[in-house]
């Protein structure tokens, strides 16, 4: 009988395994047939023979206005490396490779710490979210874990031996000044707060992430591998009860900048070379307290970019971490657009540090300025339409290509986030509508959020609301 319900959970992971191999093989063939039709269709590639209309743009526009057209169209390459890469780490990785698989006793895994940093504006939402995930832990079999909450207001956690509280005391001074979250952070590395072995791993949380089976057994998989002392992985936005569909529908990119970029750069590089998120991070204790959380200020607005790019250059490696983790997307487009500014100075301040070498953070850089350059670059697609200038079919095929990818990852984003046996064929194709239709908004978005961030304060830290508040009927 045990042989036999072997051999049937053999075949079935087998099937699986299958099934993902032919929806990767199908989403691959779709991509490319997308980037295609999009060239065909904005003629970046003639398939008969009728010569384009060709115009003299120095006689046209004069010699200033030409200038800056070719300017403005050449903005647009600053992206080629980010694209590249999450063109080839949704191609050449496996995009959807099923369930993952325990490939050793979680009785074994070194110590894990969970570790959730919070203001403590949100109680309920944070004590529903340690029992949930201290529930997943204990289904997949996890035995060495904690769950520590670090907040700046007390919640007043249930006492529990897996669940520790630390409150971070009001005038408590980083050496460096550090604020923010990087604050609470370094204050529990400090020798009299720390309780955890040079040996044993932090899982970095927001307080809204929720874990997954399958990410615990990844995290699992990361640690007994030991091979590198920091990881990452996917995190979707579209679990459970969505808030607001338009902001969940322009996160579809962020699911699909994970697995391309992300996992290409770790997976290939093992280095953070586009930096990484501030959540499901995985840490080894000794590695975070010797790269310490204690960067000044130009290190507290954007923390994690800072954090990788040091870890970076002291030479640590990384690696993505399999399984997926859950969290909400911003409630309303205010939040969904602070967010954005907040990122964008939080990376400008990393890439203008003096602390961190220009060859460590060189690709950091040119995706920072080709999100910096938004505002010009976006103005491309209505100046080739009024003020069409004369480009090599190679400038023309590339700027389709940035085109075509960045589009498609909003379809992938999709694909991953709402699965078409789930939703089914028609909520998931209207879904994928949807998600097209929120580009024009969320480009709006980005843009007015980069040129409030280039203008604005940058040490600042604004808090989205992260808690749903259920209407109670009476």
């Amino acid at each position: 009988m045990g042989v036999f319900l072997s051999c049937s959970q053999y075949s079935e992971s087998r099937i699986r395994m299958l099934r993902g191999r032919v929806k990767h093989l199908l989403h691959c063939t779709f991509f490319i047939s997308f980037i295609f039709l999009f060239l065909v269709f904005a003629g970046a590639i003639n398939l008969d023979d009728k010569e384009k209309e060709t115009i003299d743009p120095w006689e046209r526009y004069g010699i200033y206005g030409t200038i800056i057209l070719y300017v403005l169209r050449l903005f647009t390459l600053l992206t080629i490396p980010q694209v590249l890469c999450n063109f080839s780490g949704l191609t050449l990785f496996n995009a959807f490779p099923g369930n993952v698989k325990l490939k050793g006793s979680p009785l074994l895994a070194p110590f894990i710490c969970i570790r959730i940093v919070t203001r403590g504006d949100f109680p309920k939402l944070v004590r529903d979210n340690v029992t949930r995930n201290m529930n997943t832990c204990i289904d997949v079999g996890m035995e060495n874990f904690m769950i520590e909450v670090v907040t700046d207001k007390a919640i007043n956690l249930p006492k529990h031996r897996r669940v520790r509280e630390v409150v971070v005391p009001a005038e408590y001074k980083t050496k460096s000044g550090a604020l923010f979250k990087s604050r609470a952070l370094q204050y529990c590395l400090e020798d009299s707060v720390n309780i955890l072995a040079e040996n044993d791993w932090i899982v970095h949380l927001d307080e809204e992430t929720l874990l997954t089976d399958n990410c615990v057994k990844g995290i699992l998989n990361f640690v007994l591998d030991g091979q590198h002392q920091f990881g990452q992985g996917l995190i979707t936005y579209a679990n459970e009860h969505i808030v607001n569909w338009l902001t969940t529908l322009a996160d579809s990119f962020r699911v699909a900048d994970d697995m391309g970029k992300l996992r290409l750069q770790f997976y290939l590089f093992h280095k953070p070379l586009f930096s990484w998120k501030g959540s499901y991070v995985v840490t080894q204790v000794s590695a975070e307290k010797k790269v310490s959380f204690d960067n000044g200020l130009d290190g507290s607005v954007a923390e994690d970019c800072y954090f990788a790019m040091k870890a970076y250059k002291e030479g640590y490696s990384f690696n993505f971490v399999e399984g997926e983790m859950w969290e909400k997307s911003p409630f309303s487009l205010w939040d969904f657009m602070q967010q954005r500014k907040r990122w964008i100075q939080g990376i400008l301040l990393v890439v203008h540090s003096k602390e961190i070498p220009l060859l460590h953070k060189i690709f950091l850089a040119v995706s920072c300025y080709s999100w910096v350059t938004l505002p010009l670059s976006t103005s491309n697609v209505f100046l080739a339409a009024v003020c069409p200038i004369p480009c090599p079919q190679s400038l023309d095929i590339i700027c389709g290509f940035i085109g075509a990818v960045n589009i498609y990852m909003y379809i992938f984003g999709v694909m991953k986030s709402f699965p078409i046996h789930r939703f089914g064929p028609v909520k998931f194709f209207l879904l994928i509508g949807g998600a097209l239709a929120t580009i024009p908004i969320n480009i709006v978005i980005e843009n007015i959020a980069v040129i409030w961030g280039v203008l604005g304060k940058k040490h600042k830290f604004y808090i989205v609301n992260k808690e749903i508040k259920i209407p109670v009927t009476v």
